[in-house]
């Protein structure tokens, strides 16, 4: 009699499991493709973990801090194992040992912990999707990183990820015309109580971080430290050399927007190229991506870039311009 009940019911255990194992699929599936609205929220940034694959052949890092919204990475180039870094929260899962030096210690920190396990080509940016220094008409990042050509990087070791000249491009800073140290050894002009600038104090700044490099005449590269670089020339230097680098925006007396300031118009010579390092902008937008056929001069390229008024876009950017018109933009904001 028992026997014949369970063979009766057996039908139903059969149905109910097959339920619960689809169910249960459907939920890790929905869990694994599921993306953080806000990494920076205490709940979704647990999620990170799952977006992180691993194919290493490409990762990119991006300074954050959490105010700012870096979801854009996870949405758009989850094949890139985006390493988002918090530089002001000491609980999120990636973070710094100090805020300072703006995105210099996040780039830094990422070279140190991931010196021995580098992927082919590591791509460094910063947090907020739409910045004035984008090199793209819409001021997106997302555009270049799109197009940005990875076997080139790899050939070249290092791209900025700006090719228009302005700001950087021709003669940045002229480290010993601009020098603003005093007779005292302090990092400032004690006349008239002025305050220090990046190019005041490059000079002195870049022979503490690269001592054996004779500090050149005239520096110049494409702001604003948004670059690709290759793993081999990451490696032109040992990881005790980035240590140093690190140890030097801790301990120095620059403040944060000075010191990494400094660092921005160093990586290029970190990586190998030299102090003047501005390819035209016809060469760099074919090589870097894939954009051959702009009328350009050498500093631009017709309707590329245009340096925007202000530093900060408009709250309602892209969608409207500067006096609260209507752009006429067709793309999309997911």
């Amino acid at each position: 009699m028992l026997a014949g009940s369970r063979s009766r019911y057996r039908p139903a255990y059969i149905l109910v499991s097959i339920f619960l194992i689809s169910l249960l699929l459907l939920c890790n599936y929905r869990r694994s493709n599921a993306l953080p609205q806000n990494i920076n929220d205490p709940v979704s940034s647990s999620e990170v973990k799952l977006h992180l694959t691993t194919h290493r052949e490409t990762e990119i890092v991006v300074a954050s801090t959490r105010k700012e919204d870096a979801s854009w990475v996870y949405r758009h180039f989850p094949h890139w194992n985006p390493k988002v870094y918090i530089v002001d929260d000491p609980w999120t899962l990636l973070t710094v040992p100090k805020n300072k030096g703006r995105e210099a210690m996040v780039y830094l920190t990422y070279i140190i912990d991931n010196y021995d396990d580098l992927p082919e080509t590591a791509i460094f940016v910063h947090a907020s999707r739409f910045q004035w220094h984008n090199d793209d008409p819409d001021y997106d990042i997302i555009p270049p990183l799109r197009n940005l050509r990875l076997p080139y990087v790899r050939e070249a070791g290092y791209v900025n990820l700006r090719c228009v000249w302005i700001i950087g491009c021709p003669a940045e800073i002229r480290p010993f015309e601009d020098e603003e140290i005093g007779p005292d050894g302090a990092w400032s002009k004690v006349t008239n109580g002025k305050q220090p600038t990046a190019k005041g104090v490059f000079r002195r700044a870049f022979e503490e971080l690269l001592p054996e490099v004779p500090v050149p005449d005239v520096v110049a590269v494409s702001c604003c430290s948004q670059f690709a670089v290759s793993r081999d020339t990451i490696r032109l230097h040992s990881k005790e050399r980035y240590l140093g680098f690190r140890d030097w925006l801790l301990s120095t007396p620059l403040d944060d927007g000075l010191s990494g300031r400094v660092m921005e118009f160093s990586w290029h010579i970190i990586f190998g190229k030299e102090a003047y390092h501005c390819p035209s902008a016809k060469e760099c937008y074919c090589n870097v991506f894939g954009l051959c056929d702009l009328p350009c001069t050498d500093s631009s390229c017709d309707g590329r870039y245009i340096l925007p008024p202000f530093s900060t876009l408009p709250k309602e950017w892209p969608l409207l311009g500067w006096d609260h018109e209507d752009r006429g933009y067709t793309g999309s904001l997911d």
